[in-house]
Order: structure tokens, then sequence, then C-alpha cells
């Protein structure tokens, strides 16, 4: 287990790597995450997911890598661990968005699992589906595989169930370890699944996260829908290259982390704006976690663009004018000419 005593080591928090990288665009796409609950992460040899020590998770490897193809959704499977005392016991599959748990997952049922679930989307015919609640943080903590999340993620589930205990939501917040999810070099590597208020879940992924990040994920992630940019790797859903110039809803609470990505996301807007309709003074947009986003332009902002409305315009009033003047001469200027014709021949 790590200890305050870690945080000075090469592989702790203060390691020379730490916020060297920039984070958002280091997760790639994908729709479904199934985690499979299985044994103490100290436990776990360094592929765990390979390992003859440990047939479970090996098959639903291999299934996967066979079924692959099959799937309709883009699927990531994690192992992460059980405990009895949490309420996860060897062989639970947790699935996200659906927030859908089954019990009972062993060698002889995997392939009708993922014949049932993963690949026809319907109920497992020999399992009875759980509907989940609440928020699930994931932790990486394969020590076995890399020194890194060894030393960072078991201080950081223990600070984040510290954290969770002094605000008494146990009962709505689980937080577990888990093994290898990508990006060793970026740990603390966190990941928090949480429905917004609308009901959906997003995953968002988040990098070099230390015990004193643990409040900001607890208060403005999980309570508020607030992504933390400057820890954001990316989330459930498109890659960031696809996210960006895409449409609001996907840059407001699952936005680019600060830096060029953020840069060219700022002159998308800008560049969308400007050919939207000139009438539309502010707008709002629902973001990730169901946390909604409005912005209305400044007072200089609504003076220009009224000078720009003035300014194209003013050809189409001008010819307007000219031409009702030009009418408005002709019939007085026939006025005249007829009265004139008029005293000469009275």
């Amino acid at each position: 287990m790590a200890t305050a005593d870690n945080l000075s080591t090469d592989s702790g928090f203060t390691r020379p790597e730490m916020y060297t990288e920039k984070l958002a665009g280091t997760v790639d796409a994908y729709d479904r995450h199934v985690f499979l609950y299985y044994k103490n992460h100290l436990s776990w040899p360094p592929r765990v997911e390979a390992s003859d020590d440990d047939p479970l998770p090996k098959l639903v490897a291999a299934t996967f890598r066979a079924r692959k193809n099959d799937l309709a959704l883009k699927t990531k499977i994690t192992v992460c661990e059980a405990s009895e005392e949490a309420g996860f016991a060897d062989g639970d599959v947790l699935i996200f968005p659906e927030m859908i748990k089954y019990r009972g997952l062993v060698e002889s049922n995997v392939e009708s699992f993922f014949e049932d679930v993963l690949v026809n989307g319907k109920p497992w015919a020999i399992g009875v589906p759980e509907v989940l609640t609440g928020s699930h943080v994931y932790v990486c903590a394969h020590g076995s595989r890399d020194v890194r999340c060894g030393t960072c993620g078991p201080l950081l589930i223990k600070n984040f169930n510290e954290e969770i205990e002094l605000r008494g939501l146990k009962d709505q917040i689980s937080v577990t370890a888990c093994s290898h999810i990508g990006g060793h070099k970026y740990a603390g590597n966190v990941i928090i699944y949480s429905p917004g208020p609308d009901g959906k879940t997003i995953g968002h992924w988040y990098g070099y996260v230390t015990p004193n990040d643990v409040p900001d994920l607890l208060d403005q992630h999980i309570a508020k829908g607030e992504v933390i940019q400057r820890l954001w790797r990316g989330q459930m859903g498109p890659s960031v290259p696809e996210v960006e110039g895409a449409n609001d809803q996907k840059l407001v609470n699952g936005g680019l982390a600060n830096g060029d990505h953020a840069n060219k996301t700022e002159k998308k807007i800008e560049s969308d704006s400007v050919s939207r309709d000139e009438n539309v003074t502010g707008g709002c947009c629902q973001g990730a976690n169901g946390v909604s986003c409005c912005s209305f332009p400044s007072p200089a902002q609504t003076n220009k663009t009224k000078e720009s409305k003035i300014c194209k315009n003013w050809p189409v009033l001008k010819e307007r004018d000219v031409l009702t003047a030009v009418g408005v001469l002709g019939a007085v200027a026939a006025v005249a000419v007829a009265y004139k014709l008029y005293r000469r021949s009275g």
C-alpha cells in the first residue's frame, strides 16, 4: 500500500514527469465499458487477462478478441477488484453506460454472456440484470504492471473513501481498484461514471490525479457535473479529434483541456458563431452529466452585431430610397407640366 512516504519518490505524485504532457486526447474512442470483478488487486499478475492462473479474465479477454467484430458498440473490458464488503464478488459484471449489473459470470457461461448481452443487446438468458445507481469511481492500482499505478492508486482510493465518508456519501459513491487502463505515465489514473440530472451516464478519464484533487472530483465533477479540465484525459464517446468541431453539447462538459486543443476549439466555436443566424443573440447547450451551459453576448458584441446589420443592409436601403425619391420627383414634375399646359390653354 502507498503511504505519505511515497509522495517524494520517482513513482509517486512528485515524480519529474508529472504534468509534462497534455492529457486531452489520450483516451481511445469507445461507447461501452464492461468491468469484470475479480480477486484482490494485489494478487493480479502483470497481465491478468493472459494468466493461466486466472482462467475467468483470460477467457473473457479471448472471447472479446474473437467476437470483437460482432459487437455493435466499441467496447472496453477492464478487470477490477472484487470485494464482498463492497457488495461485489468474483464474476460480477458492470456495464456502462447502461448502468446494469450481472452476477455469476463463470468460464462455462462467458460465451452466452457475449452472445446475448454484448453482441445482440438482449438480457442475459441465465442472469438477472440489476439496475445500478449512484456514481462509480475506478482507480488504476495495478502495481504488478507498473510501479507508478501501484504507488499512486491505493493512496488515491484511501483518500477517496475518506472524503466520501466525511460527506456521508458511502451509499452513493463506490471506489474500486482496477487493472491497467492505458497511460501508466499519467498515474494517478481515475475513471468516473456518474449519471447527470438527465439520467445519462458518461465515463470521464482523469490523469495526474493527486490526493489534493480528490475533493474537487467529488464536489465539482460528481456533485455538479463540472469537468476538471487540467486533469481531463477524455470521455466515453468520440475521441478528442472527433469532438473538435462537433456541436457545443460535446464540448461543454467533456471539453478539451487548456492548450492547443482548447484554442482550436475556441476558434472553431467563433467560426461557427459567425455563420449562425444573426438574429440569435445567445444560446444554451446541454453538457455531459446533464449540466447546462448558456452564453450571451456582451453589450459590445451586441452593438457590433447591430452595426454589422446596418452595414449589410445599407446598400439595399440606399437603392430603395433613391428609387422612391425618383418616383416622387417624377410625379411632381408631371403635375407641374400639366398645370402649365392648363394655364396656357386658359
